[in-house]
Order: structure tokens, then sequence, then C-alpha cells
């Protein structure tokens, strides 16, 4: 068990460093760089590798230590709504997969709930603090900074994630388990 506590810690580790690094290379991309939601990768692969709770720690925190070292994202409203995002983001994403008969299809059922709750979290989040700071916060501004404007991450998400997780599956990073079906 303490292996196991140890393993959890450093994954979780690593992919909140990964939430520091990966912005600073999707920047440069002109237009669509964080669009590619790139702190989200690290945080829904907690959720496969290491379990819900460590995987909503890391994206509870992630936004927070981001914006304490390089003052980006802009702490309100983004910032503080992105913790509860990515938070919900690794608790389902672990919860479903933990739950979930191990098979590829479930991978993307995990993925794709994780997608979809941490999404509604952060709408109801933005509609609270846009109350809180008077600024609007609409269904049509959820509807596109959610869905519409969201679609090159989305894409990114759904094609990376299940393949990142099945190659570390194949190669051990799980444990002594049966591998994945073809």
């Amino acid at each position: 068990m303490k292996n196991l506590n140890t393993k959890n810690l450093v994954t979780a580790a690593v992919c909140l460093a990964l939430c520091m690094v990966l912005p600073f290379l999707t920047g440069q991309i002109p237009q669509i760089g964080s669009a590619l939601s790139p702190m989200h990768i690290p945080v829904l692969l907690a959720g496969f590798l290491c379990g819900p709770w460590w995987a909503m720690a890391v994206g509870a925190v992630a936004p927070l230590l981001r914006f304490a070292l390089f003052q980006k994202p802009p702490i309100f409203p983004t910032g503080l709504a992105m913790c509860f995002e990515l938070a919900a983001y690794g608790l389902v994403a672990g919860l479903l997969y933990r739950h979930l008969p191990k098979r590829p299809a479930n991978i993307y059922a995990a993925l794709i709930g994780a997608m979809l709750a941490g999404r509604v979290v952060w709408g109801i989040v933005r509609t609270v603090l846009s109350g809180v700071s008077g600024e609007p916060f609409t269904w049509t501004m959820f509807m596109a900074e959610a869905f519409f404007n969201a679609v090159p991450g989305i894409i990114v998400h759904i094609v990376l994630i299940p393949l990142l997780v099945m190659a570390l599956k194949r190669a051990g990073f799980f444990g002594r388990t049966a591998p994945l079906p073809a």
C-alpha cells in the first residue's frame, strides 16, 4: 500500500508539473493555443493514472499554482473557475475509470463523462462568480466558451488521452493486469 501511495504522489506531482509547462508549448500556436486546453490534459491523465482524489487535488491546485508562478491564467474569474472545473475533471475521470469495466471503450466513456461534468461545474462556478462580480454570464456565453470555442481542445483530448492511457497500460504502468482487448 505504501508503494502505491508513493507512486500516486509522484504521478500526481508529474501531472502538476505538466500543468505548469504545457501552456508554454501550446501558447506558441497563434489563435488556438489556449483553445487546446493544455492544463486539462495532465489533470485528466491523473484521473486515470492515480485515481480520483489525487487527480482532484492536481486539478484544484494547478490554476492557483500557475497563477502564483506565472500570473496566468488571471485568477478572477478564469483561474478560480478553472480550479473547480479541473478538480471535477480529475475526480470524475478517476471515479468513472475506477468503477467501469476495464475496456478501451470505457476509457472514452470516463473521459467524455469527465469533460462534460467539468464543463457543467465550470458553468455553475462562472454563474456564481458573475453574480458576485456583476459581470454578465449568459447561456450563450457558456455554450460558446465551454463547447464551441473549445472544439480544438476537445478533439485533442479525445484523441490523445485514450492513446496515452492504453499505451501506459500496455507498458505496465497500471501494475500486473491483463492487457486491454484490441
